[in-house]
């Protein structure tokens, strides 16, 4: 018999019709009952809600039914029937039962609910059968699958932007090297540094921190791309916000000047709020009643305002009036913090603020400068619960301004030749943003830890699943 999914089973009940014989495999979540019939609640990963096959004792293999236990696999053959219990409308009625695979009640650490994140993060590799994770992973597949639809649809081409490289976009140096060289001994040259020379690609190399540079390479043959991969970042952190690998989506487009870019931001995570609540409302529900009450109204509520655009220099202004005594002291020139940013957003605008024209002397190289000589076309998008979501700019398109950065930060011109190249040949406007995929998803999910919204988080001193 052909298996049918619960989200089937629980969504399309007329189509499929009551007293049908169906089969379904998954995972025992509760099992409870007494000598007569037994009620165990089954979870196949399709839906948050799981279904209730009923067992009626007697006419089951005793040793069977004591091998149903939590956390254990089964495949079970039974007729589809209206269920007289409360917040269910259909359940089975079992006539076989299979044990796929067991799970010792000794020793499965899933055994009752309750338990804390920092608990689950300790089981990584089984945390995705709790109801919890299985909603933020189904969620992490929407948005994935809501960020390919809406570029596609706006006619973007999707870029793979290379893992391995030589270049450091954000300057910061907190880059994980990639060597096949022997670390306890590498080759060295006359004056004793490493001689990169002899490694694989003949030169330092490292796992990329963006895809942005690469990116600005195909927006300006093809228009406009977005790049949609991993990335990482050897920053010793351990605080909630911060993965060493992490996702990024990062369009690029020519002929965006920072209006263009500006309105493509929101329009975009709109779009992405819109699409869950229409396609993934159970999950949601189900996060909303049991972790963060407020959460599908944050949601919609985004939907509902036009962001705010504010330039740096008068959050600064607002932010020196406020009257709110922040952690980190408030002045022109400095770099915003998460306190700052919520400020913001939460309690003086209570809406979505997209920040502008910061100074030149805290953004990168690569921004559009101002008229002023003291600010670039810079944009963070702020929200709620989150601070900075989206971060980008409008790219310097003048070799001449370019390359007067890059002298005066002391960079090495010859590393960025054919970054250079694009302003010799046919430069144009181009503007460009990066979204953490993770930071989206604290949003949507509600949750406060980063590392509770990626399967595997990787962080200082853990990688071991």
């Amino acid at each position: 018999m052909k298996t049918t999914k619960i989200i089937q089973l629980l969504k399309e009940t007329d189509s499929i019709g009551l007293n049908t014989t169906v089969n379904i495999k998954g995972w025992v979540r509760t099992k409870r009952g007494n000598n007569n019939v037994a009620f165990i609640n089954v979870n196949d990963g399709s839906i948050v809600h799981g279904i209730q096959v009923v067992i009626d004792v007697p006419n089951f293999n005793e040793d069977t039914l004591k091998s149903i236990t939590t956390g254990a696999c089964i495949s079970v053959d039974g007729t589809l029937v209206a269920s007289m219990g409360k917040g269910q409308g259909v359940e089975i009625q079992a006539q076989h039962i299979e044990i796929l695979g067991l799970a010792d009640p000794q020793t499965y650490p899933l055994q009752k609910k309750g338990h804390s994140m920092e608990f689950l993060r300790s089981i990584a590799h089984l945390r995705p059968r709790t109801n919890y994770f299985s909603c933020v992973l189904r969620l992490r597949h929407a948005m994935a699958f809501a960020i390919h639809q809406y570029f596609n649809d706006k006619g973007f081409v999707y870029l793979h932007t290379p893992i391995i490289t030589s270049s450091d976009c954000e300057g910061a140096g907190e880059m994980f090297h990639v060597t096949t060289l022997d670390i306890s001994n590498p080759p060295r040259t006359a004056e004793g540094d490493v001689d990169y020379k002899q490694d694989f690609f003949g030169r330092h190399t490292s796992l990329t921190v963006s895809g942005q540079l690469n990116g600005e390479l195909g927006a300006m043959a093809l228009g406009n791309i977005y790049t949609f991969g991993p990335t990482f970042r050897a920053e010793n952190s351990n605080t909630p916000r911060h993965l060493a690998e992490f996702w990024m989506i990062e369009p690029e487009m020519a002929f965006y000047d920072l209006d263009d870019n500006m309105e493509l931001a929101e329009d975009f995570i709109k779009h992405c709020v819109r699409y869950a609540l229409e396609h993934n409302i159970d999950d949601l529900q189900f996060l909303n009643d049991l972790f963060d009450k407020e959460l599908i109204n944050r949601l919609k509520s985004v939907l509902d305002v036009n962001f705010v655009r504010l330039p740096y220099t008068e959050a600064i202004d607002i932010l020196s009036k406020s009257g709110q005594k922040f952690d980190y002291p408030v002045s022109w020139g400095i770099d915003l913090q998460s306190e700052h940013e919520r400020y913001l957003v939460e309690q003086h605008f209570k809406k979505p603020v997209i920040l502008i024209d910061y100074p030149k002397e805290i953004k990168a190289f690569y921004m559009k400068q101002n008229d002023d000589g003291k600010t670039v076309r810079a944009m963070d998008v702020l929200f709620p619960k989150i601070g900075e979501i989206i971060g980008g700019s409008q790219r310097e398109e003048s070799l001449e301004k370019l390359m007067n950065v890059i002298h005066e930060r002391k960079m090495n011109e010859q590393e960025l030749w054919w970054y250079l190249d694009t302003r010799k040949f046919g430069t144009a406007p181009h503007s460009g943003f990066g979204l953490g995929f993770e930071r989206l998803l604290l949003f949507i999910t509600g949750m406060s830890n980063i590392r509770d919204v990626i399967p595997f988080p990787r962080t200082p001193q853990n990688a071991e699943f």
